[in-house]
């Protein structure tokens, strides 16, 4: 259970669900241990938010638990997204925790946003890697192209192919570079829209988070990260953390946990401020 979870289903505003799918990762493989990881990493830390006031267990969030993974990754992405889309159709916000990237799909299936933000080292923008449609290299140009968002906004990337960057420059994708994440602003761009939060680890220098299947240096730091989830969390109705593994002493996972808690503080308290 991730620390402070303890409501119960029927009463949740957040369901934490697992989702270990590791069958596309092209460097490092691992992301199956990503969910438990990630939990087991955010045992330490407190359970009060001396910025928001509140305290993570009184937030209303309850852990699903894993869905096991298996080998067809399309029959299993719409398992996790049926799963998702229960908690959506009890007013609760889906919080997923990966596992690849290609679990994200599941997460924009069930919610169903305007707009796809995303922290991530790569574009993701490719029609498919090594003729794999569900690639988690592709998960981006299926959101845009299959899953009906209207428009990605990428922060941190800073590799991809030719023809990635050729999408990348059509009108619904905005890439922002690391060295303009800091003071990149989201303006209006979010307003009256819904939106979903993506969180690929591998998003942050490598020398912040190692743990994760595809490293790339000149990367985000944390606590650019997490201005972007305080910033983004009041308007999203999703939330997923992916691509952490177990290569690392738990830097990752405790990246990942720690920019969880940040959205459900950031996200518990707006709501908080508009009743």
């Amino acid at each position: 259970m991730f620390p402070g979870a303890t409501a119960s289903r029927d009463d949740a505003a957040y369901v934490v669900v697992g989702a270990p799918l590791d069958i596309s990762t092209t460097f490092r493989p691992g992301t199956r241990f990503g969910p438990e990881r990630i939990r087991r990493f955010a045992r330490t830390f407190d359970d009060y938010d001396r910025r928001t006031d509140l305290r993570f267990s009184d937030c209303l969030v309850h852990d699903e638990g894993d869905v096991r993974p298996w080998d067809d990754a399309a029959e299993y992405v719409e398992w996790v997204a049926g799963t998702l889309r229960d908690a959506v159709r009890d007013d609760a916000v889906p919080l997923l925790l990966g596992g690849e990237h290609t679990v994200t799909r599941a997460g924009v299936d069930a919610v169903a946003p305007d707009v796809f933000v995303c922290l991530d080292a790569h574009l993701d923008l490719r029609d498919e890697y090594d003729g794999n449609e569900w690639s988690h290299a592709t998960v981006t140009r299926r959101v845009l192209d299959e899953l009906g968002a209207e428009e990605a906004i990428v922060l941190g990337a800073r590799t991809g192919s030719p023809e990635e960057w050729d999408r990348a420059d059509a009108d619904d994708v905005t890439v922002v570079a690391p060295e303009d994440a800091a003071d990149f602003a989201f303006g209006d761009r979010l307003e009256g829209k819904s939106a979903y939060l993506s969180v690929d680890i591998d998003g942050a220098d490598p020398g912040f988070a190692p743990g994760t299947g595809t490293p790339e240096p000149f990367g985000l730091e944390p606590r650019e990260m997490r201005d972007v989830v305080r910033t983004v969390a009041p308007h999203a109705d999703g939330f997923d953390v992916v691509e952490v593994n177990d290569r690392d002493d738990g830097q990752a996972a405790s990246l990942a946990g720690k920019l969880l808690r940040e959205f459900v503080f950031s996200h518990a308290d707006a709501a908080t401020e508009s009743d």
